[in-house]
């Protein structure tokens, strides 16, 4: 008999690649530290008081990192403003000022911007073009050092350096079996964030105050680029598929790119970068990150529900109903949960649907319920930690379930 291959570790996902760790305002990122949920608004920044709401939203969401562009005077001038608003709020979370074209300008025009900023955004396809381009990269890092701002040096394949591109086509065109254009590209991309990151050292920019992103919109080229990238840095990575699309294209494709990127132990950060449908919370991507990062086993944020999908032993809608019961008393008590009883994001609770695997879902929760499927009994075995602990039946089974749930989270996890 063969040897058993080596385990892997207990969530099946390989260790995180070495990185250094860089600090945004309190938060860590790299160096080893949890995968953190980054988010941007979609307000106009220069109004401070749209904008620092939604900064709250995403924040309250769970979003420990949030980005605003600032793209004119008006928004320039506004970002203190953001910062006075929300501190009147009790909201700390770290700022950073996203920068094109005419970032070095703003900054220039407006210092008390740069101040209010926890990091900056560059992106090195954007800050100018030819002759521009250098000087202008150069005094935006410089304002960067003088006010101790980390930088996120964000390459977006959309807006690739063409002057990296066109050197690289060049080289290629030499070669005696030219590589596909698509390689090339792909290439550029990882090319224009590293010299832009050995750029920024030589001005002055620590490199433990750099982070590197490289944006595409194909989940194989996100693979591939950021593969290439954490084999040639150790710089902490920011992921994220770029103009990922709206409703389940985006959240599906978002999710297919980063769940193979930190199976891999690549990334630590991370932002789904979603399209909202029209009336739909900006917080919905805050949502899906966390839901990533959750049913990979890297963090926990809320409560998991486990339920069965239902077949033709499940023709009644009554385990669905309660456990969309369970899910929304979660949901609005996970605000006081999350203050009274620190570790309850690790409950795991299973609601089911029939005796065919009912009773052994139930047994792996930390409470479960398994509920009568078509022809059986009309009854509901509920299993704490492994055990039967009560049958429920009759019309108030949802009342009684959530009140054995709010009872084991205050024993287990009260303090």
């Amino acid at each position: 008999m063969p040897p058993l291959p080596t385990p892997p570790p207990s969530n099946g996902v390989r260790p995180r690649r070495p990185s250094r760790a860089v600090d945004i305002g309190g938060v860590r990122i790299g160096g080893g530290a949890p995968v953190v949920v980054q988010s941007m608004t979609n307000t106009d920044t220069a109004d401070a008081a749209a904008t620092a709401a939604q900064i709250a939203a995403l924040a309250c969401a769970g979003s420990e990192i949030v980005r605003i562009t600032v793209n004119n005077e008006a928004a320039a001038a506004a970002v203190p403003e953001i910062r006075d608003r929300l501190v009147g709020m009790g909201v700390a979370v770290p700022l950073v000022g996203d920068f094109h074209f005419n970032g070095h300008r703003l900054l220039q025009r407006h210092p008390e911007c740069a101040a209010a900023l926890d990091k900056m955004r560059i992106n090195p396809g954007n800050v100018g073009k030819g002759s521009r381009r250098d000087p202008q990269f150069t005094e935006m890092i410089e304002i960067a050092c003088r006010h101790d701002l980390p930088v996120r040096i964000g390459v977006n394949w959309g807006s690739l350096d063409a002057a990296v591109l066109a050197r690289l086509m060049d080289e290629n065109s030499r070669r005696a079996e030219p590589l596909p254009p698509e390689t090339i590209m792909r290439h550029a991309v990882v090319t224009s964030a590293l010299e832009s990151a050995a750029q920024a050292e030589a001005v002055g920019l620590a490199a433990d105050r750099i982070v590197l992103s490289c944006k595409m919109s194909g989940v194989q080229d996100l693979v591939a680029v950021y593969r290439d990238l954490a084999g040639r840095c150790d710089y902490p990575l920011h992921l994220g598929l770029t103009e990922a699309g709206m409703g389940m294209p985006g959240v599906v494709s978002s999710t297919a790119a980063l769940a193979i990127l930190l199976q891999e132990g690549i990334g630590d950060t991370i932002r789904v970068s979603l399209t909202p449908e029209p009336g739909a919370p900006r917080t919905q991507e805050v949502a899906v990150a966390q839901q990533v990062l959750q049913s990979m086993g890297l963090r926990d944020f809320t409560p998991r529900v486990t339920a069965c999908p239902g077949c033709g032993r499940t023709s009644s809608d009554t385990f669905q109903r309660l456990a969309e019961q369970v899910r929304h008393h979660i949901d609005e008590r996970m605000p006081e949960w999350r203050g009274r009883y620190p570790g309850v994001e690790r409950l795991r609770v299973a609601v089911m649907g029939c005796v065919v695997n009912g009773p052994g879902e139930s047994r792996h929760a930390d409470v479960g319920i398994s509920l009568p499927g078509s022809g059986e009994q009309p009854v509901a075995p509920v299993y704490v930690d492994g055990e039967k602990h009560v049958t429920l039946k009759g019309d108030a089974i949802a009342e009684e379930f959530t009140a054995i749930v709010e009872d084991y989270i205050a024993r287990r996890f009260g303090r």
